[in-house]
This record gives structure tokens, C-alpha cells and sequence, in this order.
């Protein structure tokens, strides 16, 4: 099966895929050019993910996993800025839909490759499916790809990087990946059935964090075998870019180094900022810190007689916490290497989450933050989480999930179905809290300067005033951070923490909670986000927790006029509006993709 149009999978290792970069014949009259194209034998993607369920030796257990070319975390994909990159995903998954999404990167994408079901249909089994990504010169930096339905982000997902065109603006030696994901015994699908039954069954919390993929269970033995720490290796006086990507469903994980207090945070979620010290890191599934590290030298570690340093790293702000350990290593000094856990943990983290570089990163160069004049909406979002049959969670009185009747078919095939008819109402939404009540989505004109103020509250479920954090994350264009507080949002006290204040661009920031609870119903916390409306399109926003998800903590935003988003012409959409259209191929029928992008470097060449 998929033996034309997995044929590059055949040349790919377990951590490794095909790349334009190699000398093979590309096609690169085909990918050069715009308009629908079949993308037959003489059409060769960048690379080739191929999603499949298989038994995963991970966390010193085995569980049936989602993963991407055989291995979770799947293979890291680099891609050039200011170039078209093709990306081939195949899902070989019995009865089972996925998509894949481009994670803080979706402002690069062809209209229908942002990987999220509210802009394109599901890959049926055995179908595959070409996305088209085109970094700009501006957007090198820290990313990763998961797939958007299911719980299958669990163990589908890998670092995705672009590189800098030219020299990074801040120098380093080497680099490391420092890649989180939470494990869980729990099949997905047992965990998926418990969010929507009733009486509702939670998740639970993780029995392992993983770093690159490696990590150990609660009451693992450790040293054994297969049964290792993770391991990431330095060399003596190095600088380091250590790439944190948080990749996790649940957790935000807080992580310090034995003997070394000297990160340097150079960006945030794909943006560089002015270097920022801190001596531990706090990583929220969604969240990308680049930080940079400088190794020990030689004489420093001979004077510690060490080569071995643990790396701690826990969950924060859960009713049990999950306490990991690595080790950083420095391999080319003889010494005694640590294989178990320590006896007693030799760093104590901060459990002051929210103060984790809150109003403290700003951005390299200027980056036209929207003044408070310059707002031309105020859209106040409450969270809350109620019962409904079973537990949900809801944004301003609307839950969104991707297996609900009214969401079909995904907002963006609707727009091009129907036309201007589909489009959702503005001057109703206006009149209704800023959602549509006929579309049920969140509508903006191009041009408008939004400001949300996303709220959060203690939980009305029995009136158990319960508080959760929230990595609340937005595709399409960035926004801007405008910061958090704890309470009612009042906006004359939030420009006073604004003063010489410039704030970053970002894609997932922390709505978060001040203590584990509040009161029932009423406003804890809350984070500021402004947005120039610029990026036409169909956009999610919701919290990153997966679980949150799927109890409905997402909600649809539609951002310009149908003119500004049907930017495809009828004939080279049509075979992305149907369920397994012909943008679907599978072994007897190349996939037909329209060529959004003209794949003309952003440098001229």
C-alpha cells in the first residue's frame, strides 16, 4: 500500500526524512509553480510523516501509541525561511481521522494547511494529504508539528525548526532540543470516552514526563536496560541554544540544572528578545522558550570533580506533582556517570508560576505594539467550567469541539461552499458579547486593533470554586502578550504596568491561577492579548491542555470579509471541500493541490 506516494518513506530512517536540500530531482518546475497540480511521480514533498498506531516502548513500559514514522517525538523537521516547504502526511490508522498542524507557524500556511478542523476536512485512513508551508524571513525560530484530533498529540508530534536565513542575530556554538511530553498508561481512547462521559471520568495526571522521548515512570527502576534517565550531552565552554518546546497534554513543567544557574532566554514562541537571565525554565504545553546556556569549562569542572549534573524537572500547579530527572553530561571529560535517580532532590522549584517572566521579555527589534488609543475593540472572554451532562468547559457561553454536528463541515469548506452566505454575521455579533449566534464563531474585520481580555474563574461544578491554569493558544498571526493580573481586569491599572513597557509577539501565553481556588463563578485571574487584525482566515483559539479541548475550551474566529479569505479560486479549492476530496490522494490517485504559494525566495532569488 502507498507504494507511489510513500515512496520517500522508503529512504527514511526512524529520525530522519527526505529534504529538498538532497540531491534528488524535486520537480521544482512543479513546485515552482501556482494554480492546481497533481502532484504525481515527478512531484517530490520536502518530507514524508506517516502516522501510524504501533506498540512504543517508552517511559520503562510499552503502550499503544500514535506515532509519526514509527517513533514519538517523530523526526525534527528544519525548515528555510523565505522558501516553500511541501510536507506529505499519510495516516495509515485503522478508522481513525487526523490532520497535522504546524504549531505557532500557521500565519506561513496555504489556506487549507493550517491542520486544524475548523479549515480543513480529516485525513481518512489511508489517504495523505500535502501541506504547504512557506516561512517568512522573519519567523525562524522554535516550533513543532502534532496532529489536531483525537488525543493523538499525546505521542504525534516533533520539533519543527526554521532556520535562520543568514547568521542568528545572537551568536552560539551548538544547539540542543529539549523536547517535553507527558505520558500516560492510559490508552487514548479511554481517556477520550471518560472527557465526554457521564458521570465524566478525568484524565488523571501523568505517570511520566519525557524529555527527547526518553523519561521514567513513578516507581520505575531506574539504570537498567532500556530504563534510563534522560541524557543530554555538552561539551566543556560552549554557549548553547537549548530549544524548550513544551509538547505536553497537560503539564507546565519547571526545569533547573544541578550546578548551573545561567540561562538566557533569546525568544519566545518563535520571536527573538532581548537576552533575559533567569535561572530556571517554565514550559506550558505550546509554549517555545529559546534559551542559551553556557557549559562549565574544563578547570571549573575539574575543581567540582563532576561530570554529571541532574537536570529536575516537575509538573506545577496539579493536585500531584510529578517529580523527573535527566542529566547533563559533559562526555568528553572522564568521570563517574549518574545512572539513578538522586536519593533526595537536589533543587527546590518555585511554585510561583505566575510570576515566570511575566512583563519581563521584550522584543529584539520593534515590533508596533498597538498603543491603548489605537484599540478599536475590547472583547472580555469569560472562561468557566460547568456541568452539562458531563463536565465542560466553556468560552463565553460557547463550547467548541471538533465532533459536534454544527461544526460540520469545517468553517473555511463552508465559506467556499457557500460563499458570502456562510460568512458570519457582524453586526449581529456586535449585538451579541462579539460571537455570532448563527455561525456561532468570533468575527473581525481586517484592519481592526482587538484587545482580549481572556478571564478566568473558579469552577461552577458543585460550586467547588476549583482554579485551573490555561495555555491559551491562537493560530494564524501573532498577538501581542499584553500581560496578566490577578482579579478583575481594570484597565487604567493595566496601562501603569504597560509604562516603557514593550511587549512580544506570541502564540500560547498563560491564563493562570493565583492559588488552587477562588470563588464559584466569579473572575480570578485574567491576560491581555492585542491583535492587528492583518492575517485573513479561519482561526482557533483555546486552551492547549488537550483535555480542555476536547470538554469544548476552544472557540472559532473569523478574520476578514469573504473576499479577503476566498483567495483560492473555486476550480483549485474544489478538491479540499469534500471529505476525501481529490487533495486527498491516496496509492492509485496522486493528491491534486492548489499551489498557494509561488515559491519565489523572500530574498529575491
Amino acid at each position: 500500500m502507498f507504494s507511489r506516494l510513500a515512496i520517500g518513506l522508503l529512504l527514511a530512517t526512524a529520525h530522519s526524512v527526505v529534504s529538498k536540500e538532497e540531491p534528488c530531482d524535486n520537480g521544482t518546475a512543479i513546485a515552482n509553480t501556482t494554480g492546481v497540480v497533481t502532484h504525481g511521480d515527478r512531484f517530490h514533498p520536502d518530507f514524508y510523516l506517516t502516522i501510524t498506531r504501533e506498540i512504543q516502548n517508552v517511559a520503562c513500559e510499552q503502550r499503544m501509541s500514535v506515532l509519526v514514522n514509527g517513533t514519538s517525538p517523530g523526526p525534527t523537521l528544519r525548515l528555510p525561511a523565505g522558501k516553500t516547504s511541501w510536507v506529505r502526511v499519510c495516516n495509515h490508522v485503522d478508522n481513525y481521522n487526523t490532520t497535522m498542524h504546524w504549531h505557532g507557524l500557521t500565519q506561513s500556511t496555504a489556506p487549507f494547511s493550517d491542520g486544524s478542523p475548523v479549515s480543513q476536512w480529516g485525513i481518512a485512513s489511508g489517504k495523505c494529504f500535502d501541506y504547504e508551508i512557506h516561512p517568512g524571513l522573519d519567523d525562524a525560530g522554535s516550533y513543532f508539528y502534532h496532529t489536531h484530533m483525537h488525543m493523538g498529540a499525546i505521542s504525534a508530534s516533533g520539533p519543527l525548526i526554521v532556520e535562520d536565513f543568514g547568521l542568528p542575530p545572537i551568536p552560539y556554538d551548538e544547539e540542543r532540543l529539549v523536547f517535553f511530553q507527558d505520558y500516560y498508561k492510559k490508552s487514548d481512547e479511554v481517556m477520550e470516552q471518560g472527557l465526554v462521559a457521564t458521570p465524566f471520568v478525568w484524565v488523571g495526571e501523568v505517570d511520566a514526563v519525557l524529555i527527547n522521548g526518553v523519561g521514567v515512570t513513578r516507581n520505575a527502576t531506574v539504570g537498567k536496560g532500556d530504563c534510563q534517565l534522560p541524557v543530554i550531552d555538552v561539551e566543556p565552554g560552549k554557549v548553547y541554544r537549548f530549544r524548550f518546546i513544551g509538547a505536553g497534554v497537560i503539564s507546565m513543567v519547571s526545569l533547573a540544572i544541578e550546578g548551573h544557574s545561567d540561562f538566557e532566554v533569546i525568544a519566545a514562541d518563535g520571536h527573538y528578545t532581548k537576552p533575559h537571565p533567569i535561572g530556571y525554565m517554565q514550559v506550558a504545553t505550546g509554549q517555545r522558550f529559546d534559551a542559551l546556556f553556557r557549559a562549565k569549562t574544563v578547570a571549573e569542572l575539574e575543581a567540582a570533580g563532576k561530570t554529571d549534573y541532574y537536570i529536575q524537572f516537575e509538573t506545577k500547579d496539579r493536585p500531584a506533582v510529578y517529580t523527573g530527572f535527566g542529566i547533563l553530561r559533559y562526555p568528553s571529560i572522564k568521570g563517574n556517570q549518574i545512572t539513578t535517580r538522586p536519593i533526595t532532590n537536589p533543587l527546590v522549584l518555585t511554585n510561583a508560576t505566575y510570576d515566570f517572566l511575566e512583563y519581563a521579555l521584550e522584543p529584539l527589534v520593534p515590533n508596533n505594539f498597538p498603543k491603548a488609543s489605537e484599540v478599536t475593540r475590547r472583547i472580555h472572554i469569560t472562561n468557566q467550567q460547568i456541568m452539562k451532562g458531563s463536565i465542560v468547559w466553556q468560552m463565553d457561553g460557547l463550547n467548541w469541539t471538533e465532533d459536534a454536528p454544527e461544526n460540520s463541515p469545517p468553517y473555511l469548506v463552508d465559506i467556499y461552499r457557500h460563499g458570502p452566505i456562510a460568512m458570519p454575521n457582524y453586526t449581529a455579533a456586535l449585538a451579541n458579547n462579539d460571537w455570532d449566534p448563527y455561525t456561532l464563531t468570533w468575527p473581525a474585520k481586517l484592519g481592526e486593533v482587538l484587545e482580549i481580555i481572556l478571564e478566568n474563574t473558579g469552577s461552577l461544578v458543585n460550586n467547588n470554586s476549583g482554579v485551573d491554569h490555561h495555555p491559551m493558544h491562537l493560530h494564524g498571526r501573532h498577538y501581542f502578550d499584553a500581560g496578566t493580573g490577578k482579579g478583575k481586569y481594570d484597565p487604567v491599572e493595566h496601562e501603569k504596568m504597560l509604562e516603557n513597557y514593550n511587549p512580544v509577539l506570541r502564540d500560547t501565553t498563560m491564563l493562570h491561577r493565583y492559588a488552587p481556588k477562588g470563588v464559584a463563578g466569579q473572575v480570578h485571574s485574567w491576560r491581555a492579548w492585542r491583535i492587528r487584525v492583518e492575517a485573513p482566515g479561519v482561526w482557533l483559539m483555546h486552551c492547549h491542555i488537550i483535555p480542555h479541548m476536547k470538554m469544548g475550551m476552544q472557540s472559532a474566529w473569523v478574520f476578514g470579509d469573504y473576499k479577503d479569505i476566498a483567495t483560492i479560486p473555486f476550480k483549485g479549492a474544489e478538491g479540499y471541500l469534500n471529505y476525501g476530496g481529490n487533495a486527498y490522494g491516496d496509492d492509485d490517485s496522486p493528491p491534486v493541490a492548489y499551489h498557494y504559494f509561488d515559491n519565489k525566495k523572500d530574498d529575491g532569488r
